[in-house]
This record gives structure tokens, sequence and C-alpha cells, in this order.
């Protein structure tokens, strides 16, 4: 998983500006896209990130990044690199966070990091079960495939709750690198302790080649079953979050599931229920889950077979008490390709198109007024790039997101900036 740190220059290729039930489909500017370089379109400018480190992550001023056996963080949005120190795996980030204490927690493939003092030290930290017993990766049958335990696939992992900042994701894992259990993980400290919050049951569909009963990945006693966690958010009207998962059913159940757990500071514990179960043809397989004045939010990556003429897709609202009465939903918008990733802030909502299944090369969906006027961009002259981890916006006011090849493999960094 080796990021590529730059874009060579590329003229922009025509995109086809088109009106269409209403919908604006604006052009992007013809200007050059070498990494650092800002482009423009009617709604918003965008660059890649620059030569250095790749910027894994990012909150207010500061960013984590990895490059050749180092990590890095800055304090001024990424212009310069201010801490660092070696890291010999620093190929295999997987995940990172950066902390309102200062904290920076940071993981590979099957193990997690904390730094405490802008990376001078780090040190190895081990999950918690429930009980308080060490939660420990299994030891992979093929060393270089020990799954992806902490990868996520949302950008936003911590909220103020009650006054204190909690830190909440879950792994978006089983499709590359080796199987593993599907997980939410938490932190009330700083990323001091981490606990397990939800274990899912044990998928047979993705199992170690070989594996005996004993050696199963997941929880053995849950038997809800999931092949990765696509999303978990909070909102803070109910006190609540709310996680979904994919894919599909292969035989054994359906993998696609909202939850919505409640957590209990004062006793440590978590509730869980069930909020909707379905297969992949639906808008509940999905992603982007945001809580905006106690309205839910969300875009759905439907997908496989057709029950009708098209898949159940679309960027949907909802009071989250109707999360599973569909008659209840509003469709804001059909990109009318997968999605999985949407970010809402400061009434902006982008969301980006899975690659492999859109006619669009980078698709950037895009609404400046919360729903109410929509655009849709083909930034072409990246290649076919899907848009995932979505950071809300730096201190400058930039969004940021991983492009990856594929809707995987990491390859670039893009950052985007509103221009209202």
């Amino acid at each position: 998983m080796n990021p590529s740190h730059s874009l060579r220059r590329r003229q922009f290729l025509a995109a086809t500006a088109t009106a269409a039930g209403g919908l604006f489909l604006p052009q992007a500017l013809r200007l050059n896209a070498a990494a650092g370089e800002v482009a423009s379109t009617d709604h918003f400018w965008y660059r890649l990130a620059p030569e250095g480190p790749y910027i894994d992550s990012q909150r207010d001023n500061r960013a984590f990044g990895y490059a050749d056996g180092k990590i890095f963080l800055s304090e001024d949005n990424a212009k310069t690199w201010a801490h660092s120190a070696a890291f010999e795996d620093a190929e295999n980030i997987t995940f990172s966070c950066l902390l309102k204490n200062g904290n920076v927690l940071f993981a590979t493939r099957n193990r997690l990091f904390l730094s405490t003092d802008n990376l001078k030290t780090h040190r190895a930290i081990t999950v918690k079960n429930t009980d308080g017993s060490d939660y420990l990766p299994h030891v992979p049958k093929n060393p270089d495939m020990p799954g992806w335990y902490f990868h996520p696939l949302d950008g936003e992992h911590v909220w103020d709750v009650d006054g204190k900042e909690m830190l909440v994701w879950g792994n978006y894992c089983n499709v590359m690198g080796g199987q593993v259990p599907v997980n939410i993980y938490y932190s009330t400290d700083s990323g001091e302790t981490v606990k397990i919050a939800y274990a899912f049951g044990q998928n047979p569909h993705f199992q170690q080649k070989g594996s005996t009963p004993e050696e199963m990945l997941g929880n053995p006693a849950n038997k809800l079953i999931a092949r990765h966690i696509h999303n978990v958010t909070y909102n803070l009207a109910e006190k609540a979050f709310y996680a979904c998962t994919g894919d599909i059913d292969r035989g054994h159940g359906n993998e696609c599931h909202w939850l919505r757990g409640t957590y209990d500071a004062q006793a440590d514990a978590w509730d869980w229920k069930v909020v909707i179960s379905v297969n992949s043809n639906s808008r509940f397989k999905s992603g982007g889950i945001n809580f905006v004045d106690g309205q839910v939010y969300w875009i759905a990556d439907a997908n496989g077979p057709k029950f009708g003429p098209l898949h159940d897709r679309g960027i949907f609202t909802c009071a989250p008490a109707d999360i599973p009465n569909k008659a209840a939903h509003k469709m804001l918008f059909n990109p009318g390709f997968e999605s999985a990733n949407m970010l809402i802030q400061d009434g902006v909502m982008i969301a980006t198109h899975c690659a492999p299944a859109s006619t669009y090369a980078t698709g950037i969906i895009y609404s400046p007024d919360l729903g109410q006027t929509w655009a849709q961009y083909d930034l072409k002259e990246f290649g076919p790039r899907s848009g995932c981890r979505i950071h809300k916006k730096n201190s400058d006011g930039w969004f940021r997101m991983d492009l990856r090849k594929g809707w995987i493999d990491r390859a670039e960094v893009l950052f985007i900036k509103p221009k209202v």
C-alpha cells in the first residue's frame, strides 16, 4: 500500500456541462493539476497535496503524515513539518487521528500507537475487551497478510459527548491485506486506552484459509455478521452513535446493518441495537451518515441484483426515528452511482463516486446549501479515483480526502475549498 506522492502535469480533459431535471452540472476551469497547484470549479477550488509526506489526517492547523520510514506532524496545515520521527513501518499506516489535547493516535495494519509529545516518542497501545482483558490481533497464517484492524472508510472520528471528547471508529476491512474481525473501537481518554465498543460475529466467508473452528475470527457470541464498517458517527440530539456496515448476503445472512449505540460513561458500557438489516440493493447499504439539527443524512451504496428498473440509490434525509421507514425519507439528490462517503460541514455537503461503478473518473458530488441545490463534477485529470476518508476543513478552509485507485488502494490526497 505504497502511496504515490505526486501526479504529473496533465491537461484537463473536457467536461460536459449539463442541465437536467433542474440540476446544474458545471465544468471545471482548465488549469494544470500538478501537485500543489490550485484548480477551480464553479463551487470550489481544489488541489493535490504538495510534494512531501502523505498527509493522512488533519485537524484545525495540524496534520499528520508519513513517508520513507518516518512519521511527521505539522502545525501549519502541512506547509512545513515541525516534528518527525523514525517509524520503520510507515508505508503500512492505515489510520491516524489528531486528538484535542495534542495526542496523535495512529495504526499500521494490525498495531496501534500513541504519541503524547509531538512524535518525540510513541508507544504501542493494546486494545481492551469489554471485560478489561487484552484484545490481541490474530496470528496470520500468511505473515504478509495480517489484515486491516483499524483502517476506516470515513474521516471524522471524534465528538464532544457531554463535554468530553470521545473517539469512536470502525474498520473497513476484508477487501485487501488479509481477513480480520469487524469491530467498533472507542477511547474516552485521548487514545491512552482503546477498547472494543462492538464486535461483530464470525463471518464464514471472511476467514483465513484452513482455519479451524477455534481459529475463526470474530465474536462467537454474536450472530450478526458484516464484511466491514462503512461509517460510525454521533447524533448530539439523541446522544447516540450510529454505524452502518456492508456488504451482501453471501449465503450466511445479511451483512448490511444500521446500528444505534448509546454509551453509559459511569458504567463504561455500551448498549447497541440493530435499526435495520438488508441485502445489497438498498439505500441502507450506505455510508456518509451525518446529523444536522437532529436530522439524519446519508448516501446510498446500493448495488447487487436489481429488484426493479433502478437501484435504490440517492442522498436521503429523515428524522432518526424514521430511519427504518422508507416512506418517511426525502431524497435530496440521486447521483446515479454507488457512493459510501459524504461529509457535511457548515451547510456544505461533499460526497464522492465509487470510481469502478461510475462513468466519472473522479466524481465529486456537491451541495453548498444543505441539499437545496446540487452539482456533480468529474475531475478527470486525476484518472479513475474514489474519494474517501473525508476530513473536516482545516484552519485554512480546506477539506481533505484520500483518492484511492479502484476504491481502496491508496494513491493521492485531494484538498477542496468551498468558494462560499
